[in-house]
């Protein structure tokens, strides 16, 4: 992948859902619809993703990975979340961790109080999308550019809240997303020439800015339930591996609560 075919929208349902319909249509890998509105936007588990017009950016990829083992798809929102943090330092100047599995988190820096977490910055939903040419990913990535703290849910931020809002609008808008596109191919590439192996560098590269390993956490589960312990690893196949006291458990989806640093 070295390029992607940009169809840029003011405005759209879903980005994920353009790219969905389209691969289902037979559109080729590399399809990249980016939205500065999305009006029914998405995150995880089906949650809305909402935001004023022209204050984030929604954009989704279209990737057929389909020499990877469908085993090692689930690092996809990984290693897209390495290349959002990629990104965002090279186009924004600004420093971002990852809260596995989906979360791109703003810091005020590794020196700041609290280890510097100042917000969520992004969220990434990937999807598996069956076509009559096999197997497509749709990886979505909705990222807050613009916002006023009054603008954005608890919890969250956005670049120009952390004073490091050099892509708002026109041309730096624009810049930040070629970066994205940027890194996630170069991410992409790496993973798919190495048969959805993360070892050495992604995996190393995900280690490093994952701020959820070594962290005591509760995961909460799809089925309701929930597992206590500490963030201990991330497998070959991206699930987090946490160690309680009764042994280990290794956790494939859910919500991940970081309960206090590390």
């Amino acid at each position: 992948m070295t390029a992607w075919n940009v169809r840029w929208v003011a405005t759209t349902g879903s980005t994920n859902a353009d790219v969905a319909a389209a691969a289902r249509e037979g559109a080729a890998e590399g399809l990249l619809v980016v939205a500065d509105h999305q009006s029914a936007g998405r995150g995880r588990l089906d949650r809305r993703w909402e935001a004023p017009p022209g204050t984030s950016l929604a954009m989704s990829f279209l990737l057929r990975p389909d020499d990877v083992p469908s085993a090692r798809w689930p690092w996809l929102p990984l290693l897209t979340g390495v290349a959002v943090t990629e990104a965002v330092e090279r186009a924004a100047g600004a420093t971002a961790v990852l809260k596995w599995p989906n979360d791109v988190l703003l810091t005020a820096g590794p020196d700041a109080p609290g280890g510097g977490v100042v917000g969520k910055l992004a969220g990434i939903l990937t999807e598996r999308v069956e076509t009559e040419q096999g197997p497509a990913a749709v990886v979505g990535i909705g990222l807050n550019v613009s916002q006023s703290p009054e603008q954005l849910p608890p919890g969250a931020a956005s670049l120009a809240w952390a004073g490091t809002d050099r892509a708002g609008t026109g041309a730096r808008r624009a810049a930040l997303v070629d970066a994205v596109g940027d890194r996630l191919a170069a991410r992409y590439r790496e993973w798919r020439a190495a048969g959805g192996d993360p070892a050495p560098s992604l995996a190393g590269a995900y280690r490093d800015r994952c701020d959820t390993l070594g962290r005591q956490v509760r995961a909460e589960l799809p089925d309701g339930g929930s597992v206590l312990g500490r963030a201990a690893a991330v497998d070959d196949s991206g699930r987090l591996v946490i160690e309680t006291g009764a042994g280990t458990v290794v956790v494939g989806a859910g919500d991940i609560v970081h309960l206090r640093p590390r």
